[in-house]
């Protein structure tokens, strides 16, 4: 509940409101605090609006706004000059703005920016005894991050998650394994995970079969490690795939170029990339398909997440043809909200995609509704008001 004058920081190098998975995240979040009556204000990592501007769309009783404070390096900053704000100044400008407020924050929510970002944060909230409160949303695997497993950049954000975090006064945690890491560290935790504003995104696509082939889909960035192994999708659609029980997956996001890289060769004819769409542009076309495909290996970096790409689909009505990875048995049930893969091999999903094919219209209808209806339970950003508005009532009590 808030009182009078009080209102919440949530400060980040992070695109706001849309922009990246980060935003998405973000927008969750602050729709919670928003729903359980908190003020919040969205210092985001973009150039504009250079003052708090009010974000449509949000149900109160609280309020949203954002302004950007240049946090985050444009996309076309040299890796000398990127390399100089994520280990040097990250974090002087947000400090700076925070110092400016003729009224400090009642709490402040820390989303992403690593250990030089984390420590600027904390020393501040320490010194005008402000609670902190940090989003945790990965654990990252070194192997995969730039300059390697011993490089500075994983040295940064391993720094955070090992020392500057737990120091804060309350975590969010994306996941039960990162719950449990901080039980046994932090002062206070809860668990929130991917979350949207499911009552609000309507239905467009038209209902009823679009034809013989049944049509997956695949919405987002693989990533320079193939984190979602799409390398795998591509191949099992096209073993899939037969003049009895067509198959088409649809790649939203990278180039056909990217895809061709990806895989190594030409694109499969029953494979079509349609590359990165405008953002209103893509719950329409996930709708159209009939599943979305999520693979992820069982490794501590996928288990400790909660992929915003599962949390959308089933979003827009759409279920899931996934291996279960982390928190994701809790929301995907076999012939209830999607199919499960047994594991993440090519045969594993090429098997399940030739069960999928064979669903009737109905059952098809009946995956698609209970996908919407999970969503609306468990992933509105509304269903977690009352335990989040109760969590920083607790810190700032």
């Amino acid at each position: 509940m808030n009182r009078s004058g009080e209102w919440i920081a949530c400060v980040g190098p992070f695109l706001f409101p849309w922009g990246d998975a980060s935003s998405r995240r973000v927008f969750g979040l602050v729709g919670s605090l928003a729903a359980a009556g908190q003020q919040v204000v969205v210092a985001s990592g973009d150039s504009q609006p250079r003052v708090p501007t009010p974000v449509p769309g949000f149900d109160g009783p609280g309020t949203v706004s954002h302004v950007g404070l240049g946090e985050a390096p444009a996309a076309d900053a040299g890796l000398l000059r990127v390399s100089v704000r994520a280990f040097v100044t990250w974090g002087r400008r947000t400090v700076r703005w925070l110092e400016e407020q003729p009224t400090k924050p009642s709490h402040v929510l820390l989303h992403g920016g690593q250990a030089q970002y984390a420590h600027q944060i904390i020393r501040w909230c320490s010194r005008h005894r402000v609670p902190l409160v940090a989003d945790v949303v990965d654990w990252h695997d070194g192997r995969y991050v730039r300059g390697g497993r011993f490089g500075p950049l994983n040295a940064s954000m391993k720094l955070a998650l090992r020392y500057h975090y737990p120091r804060c006064d309350g975590i969010i945690a994306i996941s039960a394994l990162l719950t449990e890491y901080y039980e046994a560290r932090a002062r206070a935790v809860v668990r929130v995970p991917s979350t949207v504003d499911v009552a609000n995104l309507p239905l467009l696509a038209p209902k009823g079969r679009r034809g013989a082939a049944l049509v997956i889909a695949y919405a987002g960035n693989p990533g320079r490690n193939n984190k979602d192994l799409l390398s795998h999708v591509v191949l099992a659609a096209q073993r899939a795939h037969c003049a009895q029980a067509p198959v088409e997956l649809r790649i939203l996001g990278p180039s056909p170029d990217e895809v061709r890289a990806l895989i190594g060769g030409a694109l499969p004819d029953n494979v079509r990339a349609l590359g990165r769409l405008a953002q209103h542009e893509v719950p329409i076309a996930v709708q159209q398909a009939d599943f979305t495909v999520l693979l992820r290996r069982p490794e501590r970096a996928s288990n400790a997440g909660f992929s915003t790409k599962f949390c959308e689909s089933l979003a827009n009505g759409v279920p899931v043809i996934a291996n279960l990875t982390g928190d994701m048995a809790e929301y995907l049930h076999h012939g209830v909200e999607g199919l499960v893969c047994p594991d993440y091999s090519v045969e594993s999903v090429t098997q399940t995609l030739r069960v999928a094919a064979r669903l009737s219209d109905r059952d098809r209808a009946q995956l698609r509704v209970a996908a919407r209806e999970r969503a609306l339970k468990s992933l509105d950003y509304r269903v977690h008001a009352v335990t989040l508005g109760e969590f920083f009532d607790r810190l700032h009590a």
